[in-house]
């Protein structure tokens, strides 16, 4: 039994396509995955864009489900890549300018989402430090110069993460 249940989990490893209908599959099967990823990451960035993060968030397993497609897909690509070469150049050249596309627009969902978490990286630090000033005693030294306040008067800032 416990050998069964190895043979199940043992994960199959992908064979390079071999006729040109396999290849032709592949390559419509790539398209579709990277069509998904992009519908799913311009629904993303647009609901960043908004400001809706918590939606953005729910989009996660749809997105980190379609990306190990997209893996799979890829790696596929990879080991069969020279037979597509030889046998279905112009398929080959048109799933690469259809992955420049989506390359770029993949750029521009991280340029989104950097943005975002420079803002909001931002917009923290400047509640900390407001918090600190006005946690920090206004004393001076005997010299007439402001104290430098020690670690106790440090109060650290609290967040959870979880929205």
């Amino acid at each position: 039994m416990n050998h069964a249940l190895r043979q199940q989990a043992a994960p199959v490893a992908p064979r390079a396509v071999a006729t040109p209908g396999e290849a032709r599959q592949l390559a419509d099967s790539l398209m579709k995955v990277m069509n998904d990823l992009l519908a799913i990451i311009e629904q993303e960035t647009a609901l960043v864009r908004a400001g809706h993060i918590r939606e953005a968030i729910a989009l996660e397993p749809s997105k980190a489900d379609i990306s190990k497609r997209y893996i799979t897909m890829i790696s596929l690509l990879k080991i069969s890549q020279a037979y597509l070469a030889s046998t279905t150049p112009d398929l080959l050249q048109a799933l690469r300018k259809h992955h420049d596309v989506f390359r770029a627009m993949l750029q521009v969902n991280l340029t989104v989402l950097a943005t975002a978490h420079a803002v909001s990286e931002g917009i923290v630090r400047g509640v900390n430090a407001e918090m600190q000033r006005r946690n920090i005693p206004q004393t001076y030294t005997a010299a007439g110069r402001q104290a430098q306040p020690g670690r106790a008067n440090m109060t650290p800032l609290v967040m959870s993460r979880s929205l």
